[in-house]
């Protein structure tokens, strides 16, 4: 990695995190709310499958939110997984069954410019937010070797 990228400070990582978790309740608000008006079959034009995974973003938003809130590392991953995936459905949507352009579609727009910003400061942010396994192994271990060199000592 490039050096310059360990220099971020922790205010920029502060402010993404809170815009990616915003726009992340935004999105989270709409499926919610398709799901209550319209249930799994939201777009009539759109396959099953496709509206499922729409209606499944009414749970993996609040989630990647959460984890970003928390300070995880899971959560960046997740949010990336969302707007990849999310990204490429509407697309699809966009572009296969619908046979529109970029230029026509403002929320596939407005998808781009948020996958963009989630996708490229994920290399800046990642790296100030913690990996729950990775912290819990670490404290076990300094507990257990801690614990274990102190009694050494005190023999």
């Amino acid at each position: 990695m490039i050096a310059w990228m360990y220099r971020t400070p922790r205010w920029v990582v502060t402010v993404v995190c809170a815009i990616a978790a915003v726009l992340l309740l935004v999105g989270a608000v709409a499926h919610v709310t398709d799901l209550l008006r319209h249930g799994l079959q939201v777009y009539d034009w759109a396959p099953r499958w496709l509206n499922l995974y729409w209606s499944s973003l009414a749970l993996l938003d609040p989630l990647a939110t959460a984890l970003l809130i928390s300070g995880k590392r899971r959560g960046a991953d997740l949010a990336c997984a969302i707007m990849t995936t999310d990204l490429a459905a509407n697309a699809y949507a966009a572009y296969g069954i619908q046979h529109s352009s970029l230029a026509a579609e403002p929320g596939l727009q407005r998808l781009l410019a948020f996958a963009v910003l989630v996708l490229g400061t994920a290399p800046f942010v990642r790296r100030h937010l913690t990996n729950e396994a990775l912290a819990l192994r670490t404290s076990a271990g300094e507990g257990k070797e801690g614990g274990g060199g102190g009694g050494a000592q005190n023999k």
